[in-house]
């Protein structure tokens, strides 16, 4: 309980909220009150759960206006040090309040104050947790007391102890599973990062299938005999679980059982909860998961793995839009550990950082397996007879694997039936009421087995989702036509040119339900599977050992998009994606049916020749004065209509050139010499869910001069906003213009 005011034993306290306003938030709490401990404060009408930032001498407001904290929680020690630079940090840098980047990184529990009160709090989800680890722990122990060996499936407690350094040390060198024999190539980079020590960044460029994995878990196995722990951040969700049990299968046996903790969006409240807090209090001594686990504290931290690095997964695109790459590199600088970045395409970025020095590389030039790289073959598809979109000799090609005993996989990344629904006689297409955007045709799986299945139209911006019309709502034409193939439509095609194959689809849309992403690929893994449609979810860090063909369809869509990292994305999807088959030895080949057969990019695909890719894309970037030869920023605005949106962005970009109250133009706050801002632009996409939407591009070439004005600029946008009554948001660093 807070003192009565004017009572000694009270303290003032500076607190950081999750909403969108600048600054902290003073209160008045009880003596004793730590810089990194949690609070539950008033806020207008509502209560919640801040973190105590600074404890003034005396608040910025009256005394009188300072309200009390309701509540001080202890149930876990203050955040640490670094934990707070590095939120800190990642706020300035991000330009969001401080209090967006905390409370987001926390589990659920430890952000709602209604878990910490009533009767049934029982001192709040951590206390709760502990006691019922600890009501699961007894059985065993009493268990271990008549030598009765316990149950190492057990809840994991808090009162189970990390081995001293060591005791690690004394653990045996050899894990508890047969280790796989090390090429020369991955010897000499598993060396090279055993002989590091403190901060450096490493680019461990190896082609598909060259086996980074195998050198992670070397790596980290030395990590961890030093009493250390080891973060594995993965872009996606649905590549946990493979990765998960390779390393539980080689890395429990130093770690211990439960050593492993995984953290991912996907997983309930109480499961994060436990997980996170097994990372926390150096219980669990191997974190892997995606993006959002970067902010996980971690006591022992000695390494950090940012595998598949250039992945655009590892950017927030809402809230806090971070790197997460980015951030992990800055972590291990503060740490002093090393960071490793694995890739087959690592971003032109992280490349460029390599070719200049400022990043260590390491290669694995060849599989791992010993097996050639799949033989690349473009099919020109200007002067072929396409059959729903398939040439003869990709269909061939597939009828070869299928007597072969071989998997064959197809890759559309466009999902759904088909991209629009049109009517032939006036030309009207399936558009969204709600997006300047079309609608596409979704096939429904029937409701009854062996039943007709359904269709509707679903615009894939907004969720709009309706019937398909019996006629043209223009001329009531009942001869309505798909246009053009999606996922659904493919894998239809394909069941019926092949009947007697196994045709599965694996997007979005097929692995909705919970785990059924998990049992597709492992249908394809067991051999379950003979071709395979699928989008992107396919196209990376999965095994498939009996895959021999791959077949690329629609690529071209991205080889003249007016975003200048199309072309990157496209090389690295392609390259991925064509590195999926041959990697158990068999000579494999992967297809990819073109307009555009001379372009360099996919020249240098066929060579398998990331290396020459990279110098031709940056010469052109620093020609064109782009990333990474630049640094960027993007104002992006929301409003009914696109003329406010866009009055508020000029206003924004006009405020550079007004006069300040001192006299000085506004823009002096910065150093405005190396700062461009461009006219604004509606986006490519205008309008989503009637909102409609434009941006405005800042650059300069100079990191710290960009800062510079972002901090004077994003002081003023939300008065501008206010006046103007449009959303916005300003992205640093952004991956889509």
């Amino acid at each position: 309980m807070v003192p009565p005011r004017g009572e000694e034993g009270a303290t003032w306290v500076r607190v950081a909220l999750d909403v969108p306003l600048a600054g902290l938030f003073d209160y008045r709490a009880p003596a004793g009150a730590r810089v990194g401990q949690r609070a539950i404060v008033p806020f207008g009408r509502r209560e919640m759960v801040g973190i105590v930032i600074e404890t003034p001498p005396a608040p910025a407001l009256a005394v009188e206006q300072v309200k009390d904290v309701v509540q001080m929680l202890d149930d876990l020690p203050p955040f640490p040090d670094d934990w707070l630079k590095l939120a800190a940090f990642a706020a300035d840098y991000y330009q969001r309040p401080l209090g967006e980047v905390m409370l987001p990184a926390l589990p659920g529990p430890l952000r709602k104050p209604a878990a910490y009160q009533g009767q049934r709090a029982a001192g709040g989800p951590v206390a709760r947790l502990d006691a019922k680890a600890a009501r699961a722990a007894k059985p065993r122990r009493e268990r271990r007391k008549k030598g009765v060996a316990a149950d190492s499936e057990g809840v994991p407690t808090s009162e189970q102890s990390v081995p001293p350094p060591e005791s690690l040390e004394a653990t045996p060198a050899t894990p508890l599973v047969s280790l796989p024999t090390l090429n020369a190539a991955q010897q000499e980079a598993v060396d090279a990062l055993s002989g590091l020590s403190g901060f450096k960044p490493v680019l461990l460029h190896g082609v598909t299938g060259s086996g980074k994995t195998e050198v992670y878990l070397r790596v980290a196995e030395r990590i961890l005999r030093e009493g250390r722990q080891v973060m594995l951040l993965v872009p996606e969700i649905n590549l946990t679980p493979q990765l998960e049990q390779v390393f539980r299968r080689r890395l429990e046996a130093i770690a211990g059982t439960g050593g492993v903790a995984v953290l991912h969006s996907g997983l309930a409240d109480g499961e994060r909860l436990l997980a996170w807090l097994r990372a926390v209090r150096g219980q669990a001594r191997v974190l892997l998961g995606t993006r959002l686990s970067l902010f996980t504290p971690l006591p022992d931290l000695g390494l950090i793995v940012v595998d598949e690095e250039h992945d655009p997964s590892y950017k927030q695109q809402e809230g806090l839009r971070y790197s997460a790459r980015d951030l992990a590199i800055w972590r291990a600088r503060d740490r002093g550990v090393p960071v490793i970045l694995g890739s087959a395409t690592p971003s032109l970025e992280t490349w460029h950082h390599a070719q200049t020095g400022r990043y260590l590389l390491l290669s694995l030039p060849q599989r791992a397996m010993a097996a050639e790289p799949p033989r690349i073959r473009l099919l020109d598809t200007r002067n072929v007879k396409l059959q729903q979109g398939l040439a003869p000799p990709l269909l061939q090609a597939v009828a070869q694997r299928l007597e072969s005993g071989e998997q064959s996989l197809i890759f559309l990344n466009r999902r759904g039936y088909a991209p629009v629904l049109h009517c032939d006689a006036c030309g009207w297409v399936s558009g969204c009421p709600r997006c300047s955007a079309y609608m596409v045709l979704h096939r429904q799986p029937p409701r009854v087995p062996g039943g007709p299945g359904r269709h509707e139209l679903r615009c894939h911006h907004c969720g709009w989702q309706q019937r398909v019309p019996m006629a043209c709502p223009d001329c009531g034409n009942q001869d309505l036509q798909p246009m053009g193939r999606g996922t659904q439509r493919l894998e239809e095609h394909l069941g019926e040119l092949f009947p007697g194959a196994r045709v599965a689809r694996i997007d979005a849309d097929s692995t909705r339900r919970k785990g059924s992403a998990q049992e597709l690929f492992a249908r394809m893994h067991a051999g379950d599977i003979d071709i395979l449609v699928g989008t992107q979810m396919v196209a990376k860090g999965h095994d498939f050992q009996n895959l021999g063909f791959v077949g690329v369809l629609n690529a071209d869509a991205m080889l003249f998009s007016h975003d200048f990292r199309a072309p990157e994305r496209l090389f690295a999807q392609l390259m991925q994606v064509a590195g999926r088959a041959g990697r158990a030895g068999t000579p494999a080949e992967v297809y990819i049916q073109t307009g555009y057969p001379e372009q360099p990019l996919y020249q240098a695909l066929v060579r398998h020749d990331y290396a020459g890719f990279a110098r031709y894309a940056l010469r052109e970037r620093e020609s064109a004065g782009l990333p990474p030869f630049a640094f960027q920023a993007l104002l992006t605005a929301e409003a009914r209509e696109l003329a406010q949106a866009q009055a508020f962005l000029a206003q924004a970009r006009a405020w550079t050139e007004q006069p300040r109250a001192d006299g000085t133009d506004s823009s002096q706050a910065a150093d405005m010499s190396r700062i461009t801002l461009y006219d604004p632009v509606p986006l490519r996409v205008v309008r989503v869910a009637n909102v409609e939407r434009a941006q405005l591009l800042v650059e300069s070439d100079s990191r710290p001069a960009l800062q510079g004005f972002l901090r004077a600029w994003a002081a003023v946008l939300p008065g501008l906003a206010a006046t103007a009554r449009v959303r916005w948001h300003l992205e640093v660093d952004p991956l889509e213009i």
